[in-house]
């Protein structure tokens, strides 16, 4: 297992006939795109990235990703800071390969002659794994000043017809 700085290009291939780990930090600032949906690029995503060949002699690159983002809580409007955490099985294939024997359980990941870009991968990786609604837990969270939340029904309010019901009635009866 190489321990350390994890080189931004690496050929995959390479790495997978030799049995390689790689096992490290990268800044959070490093990646653009997702400090765009971010509070604060403050932190460091850990990476495990293992290479190897599956019982198909398919080139397999495994990964584990974790990291702790600030996002805008969506109840109250204020940073929390979340966990995310991503695993995912790539088969590395040539560019063009027939996606037809891929086994389940793994997503191509097509590679040319020229290195893999490792930062682009993981990035996509992190983005895909953000919460769609970032917000604190239900108990730690207060609503934004200002808020009303809905009032309750009263029990002495009176019912009032709903105009769909002549619709429902028409939709039941069988002559129709």
């Amino acid at each position: 297992m190489l321990k350390g700085p994890i080189p931004s290009h690496i050929d995959p291939r390479k790495l997978a006939d030799r049995g390689n780990t790689l096992e490290g930090d990268w800044p959070l600032k490093q990646f653009e795109r997702l400090c765009e949906q971010l509070v604060s690029d403050a932190g460091n995503v850990h990476a495990r990235f293992e290479f190897g060949r599956d019982e198909q002699r398919m080139i397999v690159m495994r990964g584990e990703l974790d990291v702790e983002v600030q996002m805008v809580c969506q109840r109250c409007l204020e940073p929390a800071t979340l966990p995310v955490h991503s695993e995912f099985i790539y088969a590395v294939l040539k560019e063009g390969a027939s996606l037809d024997g891929l086994p389940k359980g793994y997503d191509a990941l097509e590679v040319g002659e020229e290195p893999l870009d490792l930062i682009a991968v993981v990035e996509d990786e992190l983005l895909l794994a953000l919460p769609i609604v970032p917000a604190h837990d239900p108990d730690k969270c207060q609503h934004p000043a200002g808020f009303a939340a809905a009032p309750e029904p009263s029990v002495n309010e009176v019912s009032r017809s709903n105009p769909f019901d002549v619709l429902a009635q028409l939709k039941r009866d069988p002559n129709v």
